[in-house]
């Protein structure tokens, strides 16, 4: 049994879809963000930078969401959502899953950090800007990768696709077009293909039936 420490609409969303994938089951133990448990000394001893998700299991506790789905996957899910290691294939998979965390997703968190994530006095209304400009700039590289395959890694559906349609479905709630004015469209094809799987759901409907009234 594994436990979930999250919080609805974000990066732990990606663990309980890892989760519903591979049919585990699990705990999901709610951090009220809203209410600053994420920095209570008590939660700093699961999680030292204060950061969610967290995934406790019986050999200890992992944090960072690709880092806990590609272990997730090594374990219940070889050959089926992760290419095999020391394959030509697991080595695209580890650069996309470089490419998504390193480029992808950083300008849609910086846009988050400086409009509500951190203190008021350290947000820079050009950061913003500044944010959009670069999910403009990369997403056409995404677009590039991502091609006429049906997954980020070919014909198998892998954990980097998690990572991706997460961002994916961020981008959007972020209001960032994710078509570059129709000049794109493969990815929100693909977006629609991957945010559309049952498991998806399923993890996003558990998440928030925790959410504090």
């Amino acid at each position: 049994m594994y436990t979930l420490y999250g919080y609805p609409k974000t990066r732990s969303v990606r663990v309980a879809w890892a989760l519903e994938e591979l049919g585990l089951p699990f705990d999901f133990n709610l951090v009220d963000l809203k209410q600053g448990q994420h920095l209570s000394e008590e939660y700093k001893a699961i999680s030292p930078a204060s950061k969610i998700p967290a995934l406790a299991t019986p050999e200890g506790t992992l944090t960072e969401s690709a880092a806990i789905v590609t272990f997730l996957a090594e374990r219940h899910g070889m050959h089926e959502f992760i290419p095999e290691p020391g394959s030509f294939e697991r080595a695209k998979y580890e650069e996309m899953m470089l490419f998504l965390t390193n480029e992808l997703e950083q300008p849609i968190w910086n846009l988050a950090k400086h409009t509500f994530a951190l203190p008021k006095e350290q947000r820079l209304e050009q950061m913003r800007d500044v944010a959009v400009w670069e999910f403009k700039r990369v997403l056409p590289v995404f677009s590039s990768m991502l091609g006429d395959k049906e997954f980020v890694c070919g014909t198998m559906f892998t954990m980097a696709d998690i990572i991706a349609g997460h961002i994916l479905a961020w981008a959007k709630g972020s209001k960032l077009d994710i078509t570059l004015d129709g000049k794109i469209d493969n990815v929100a094809a693909y977006a629609q293909r991957i945010l559309g799987r049952e498991a998806y759901e399923r993890a996003w409907r558990k998440e928030m039936a925790n959410l504090p009234e």
